[in-house]
């Protein structure tokens, strides 16, 4: 794998708008840091699961080279996200630089359960070399990155109650639980390690932003009849702003949370 990956010139392979190319500048700038924590030799075959609207491919098929190839999977629907969709995105990526490198594939998701996962480590255990799987950390070392663990939970608390949804946050899985599911997949962890969100990166103050909106108190009241599980809620999104109190700068002080990255072999 190359050391010398150009974030700008990866950025720029992405779509985005060209007013706000910091905000994807840093977007890859994070998958970079992210990359050197995998061992992704060149003219290596990656499958990426959940891909969206590939920050992250982009930064793998950089990685991969000419003669590598990435197949990118995404459960979401190609007419989902904003600004631009996914389809727009891939499409976009598809006809520059790195897109002969690229495979997109959408497919349903298999579910939205936490116990969803187990069936997976086993599945690509006997044609998958490593496993480098990434998460939030859920419990951030920074009080300015307290806040987005706590609209995380509270999406996740709203959106499972959902019989369809399409949210990026559907329930939620910590690096302990992803551990012991590859365990018993007959996965060995080669290594661990915690990515701080770098400057640049606006992923908590979006995720604060969501669970703070009207739109998210209103489907509250809308999607969960029950009382008691409305009040736990409610409760977690008024813990996400009082705990903007003690931040300074309020919500353009906060931080993303901090990235999990392991490599099971």
């Amino acid at each position: 794998m190359s050391t010398q990956l150009d974030a700008a010139a990866i950025a720029r392979v992405c779509l985005h708008d060209p007013t706000n190319f910091s905000i994807q500048h840093s977007q890859t700038i994070h998958r970079l840091v992210l990359l050197q924590q995998w061992n992704v030799p060149a003219d290596s075959k990656v499958l990426e699961l959940g891909c969206g609207q590939g920050d992250c491919t982009t930064v793998l098929a950089s990685a991969v080279g000419e003669q590598g190839r990435v197949v990118a999977v995404d459960p979401a629907a190609l007419d989902y996200g904003a600004p631009y969709t996914l389809g727009q995105a891939q499409s976009h990526i598809s006809q520059g630089p790195l897109g002969s490198r690229i495979t997109w594939v959408q497919r349903p998701p298999w579910t939205a359960s936490p116990l969803f996962p187990p069936p997976l480590p086993a599945k690509i255990r006997p044609s998958t070399q490593q496993c480098s799987p990434t998460a939030y950390g859920i419990s951030p070392p920074l009080s300015s990155s307290f806040p987005p663990s706590v609209p995380s939970s509270s999406t996740a608390a709203l959106e499972c109650r959902k019989p369809n949804s399409d949210s990026n946050v559907r329930t939620v899985l910590g690096p302990k639980r992803l551990t012991e599911l590859a365990l018993a997949a007959g996965w060995q962890l080669e290594s661990e390690t915690r990515v701080p969100g770098g400057e640049g990166l606006l992923d908590g103050q979006w995720e604060v932003s969501t669970c703070l909106s009207s739109s998210f108190e209103q489907e509250v009241e809308e999607q969960v009849s029950d009382e008691r599980e409305r009040a736990v809620i409610l409760a977690l999104r008024d813990a996400c702003e009082s705990s903007l109190e003690g931040i300074q700068g309020g919500r353009k002080g906060v931080k993303a949370m901090d990235v999990w990255v392991a490599s099971f072999i």
